[in-house]
């Protein structure tokens, strides 16, 4: 699949160039070429980024496992994780590894989440008989990660608290309806394909408990100004995860771990993972950012304005949809393009906040993609790259229908 993906997007570009090459803008070529060098410069970057972080959880989860409290987390997740995932045998450490990144990923703890998701795509590959395929498991795991289960999106408040939003955090309901469709779309999605029992009693309870957590939050943080739900959130997410930190180490130091030695064992595979996901996200990068240098995103814009345009259809939508349509594939692509449509549009029209909503709504499917299963070696992903783009499909239709619902 991945092999397929790479293909149309170098296709596609090539397209897009000739295209403009037809058109007399010769500026395509050199474009083309430094959108290239900058996406090889950025893996380099992003990788050498990830050595500090990667190397600080790793080790701590390393401390986390021996202390015993990695198993004791993932008690209390794993009867619904043992009916998604049915492969992975009761006990294991990855329910703990996965328990946590979602944890991580729930709270806006970007720092974190990624590199305890690549430690539980690990744990996960554990398991997995053929190293060089994606399992079922680690589909739904890297699915659940593309559709973004962020429960507060602080840094969208943020950006639109700087643009000079009346009310920054208005967007906050529309987010969170936009983001948990996606989600639901993509476990919906994984569940048909790999005929999931989603109505078993377990998975609904936990679904009601799950729903009825998020509703009761968000009641208590509706009744919040904007910068008290930022300053909330951020105490919240920072405060359990100093919480697990603490209770790690001194886990640890209870049952007579070698701690400082654990620590460090950790760490150096943290450094390993790092360095090994450089030729991975360079394939993706590269043709992300020659997609992005050619102008066929630009085109498929014009496309969809125009067919909406034939169908007498409203297109006030369409001044956000470049947000859209690059957050699968950059996430500071589709930020620029999120600040850019608030600054052309105005922070509080309808495109502003649209663009805002897509912003929150989903995850930078490719890159996710590119780096899970980079660090494994996975070559073959199955049915991963179709269900993750159900899942932003669904999200972005759903920030669309929401933001029309609720502001007209």
């Amino acid at each position: 699949m991945l092999n397929r993906v790479w293909l149309v997007f170098f296709t596609v570009s090539l397209l897009a160039i000739l295209l403009r090459l037809f058109q007399g803008d010769t500026a395509v070529l050199a474009s083309s070429v430094e959108g290239l060098f900058a996406s090889a410069k950025l893996a380099a970057e992003i990788a050498l980024g990830l050595i500090g972080v990667l190397a600080l959880w790793m080790g701590l989860m390393r401390v986390g496992e021996k202390a015993g409290m990695v198993s004791l987390l993932a008690r209390c997740t794993e009867p619904l994780l043992c009916k998604l995932m049915p492969e992975i045998p009761r006990g294991h450490q990855a329910f703990g590894s996965v328990t946590m990144n979602l944890t991580a990923n729930v709270l806006g703890l970007d720092n974190a989440a990624t590199p305890l998701g690549l430690k539980a795509m690990q744990d996960l590959h554990s398991v997995n008989p053929d190293k060089e395929t994606a399992s079922n498991a680690q589909i739904l795991f890297l699915v659940l990660n593309t559709s973004s289960v962020t429960l507060v999106p602080v840094t969208v408040f943020l950006y639109r608290a700087q643009q000079g939003a009346a009310s920054p955090a208005d967007v906050f309901l529309p987010i969170l309806l936009a983001t948990t469709a996606s989600t639901l779309a993509g476990l919906l999605a994984v569940a048909l394909v790999q005929r999931l029992a989603l109505f078993s009693a377990v998975v609904l309870g936990y679904g009601a408990l799950i729903l009825g957590s998020l509703s009761a939050l968000v009641f208590y943080l509706g009744t919040l100004a904007a910068e008290e739900i930022a300053r909330v959130s951020g105490a919240m997410g920072n405060g359990v995860l100093l919480m697990l930190v603490f209770l790690f180490i001194l886990g640890a130091a209870w049952r007579r771990v070698a701690i400082y030695d654990e620590f460090v064992e950790g760490a150096k595979e943290g450094f390993g993972q790092a360095i090994k996901l450089i030729p991975f996200l360079l394939a993706m990068l590269l043709a992300i950012g020659l997609l992005r240098a050619s102008g066929a995103l630009d085109y498929l814009l014009s496309l969809l304005a125009a067919l909406v345009n034939a169908l007498g259809g409203d297109t006030r939508f369409v001044d956000a949809m470049p947000t859209a349509l690059m957050k699968p594939f950059s996430g500071s692509g589709a930020r620029a393009m999120m600040l850019e449509t608030m600054a052309h549009h105005g922070v509080d029209s309808f495109a502003g906040r649209l663009a805002a909503v897509l912003q929150g709504s989903t995850e930078t499917t490719f890159y996710v993609l590119a780096v899970y299963f980079g660090a494994v070696g996975i070559k073959y992903s199955r049915h991963a790259v179709g269900c993750a783009l159900v899942a932003d499909l669904a999200g972005i239709l759903a920030a669309i229908g929401v933001c029309y619902w609720f502001y007209g």
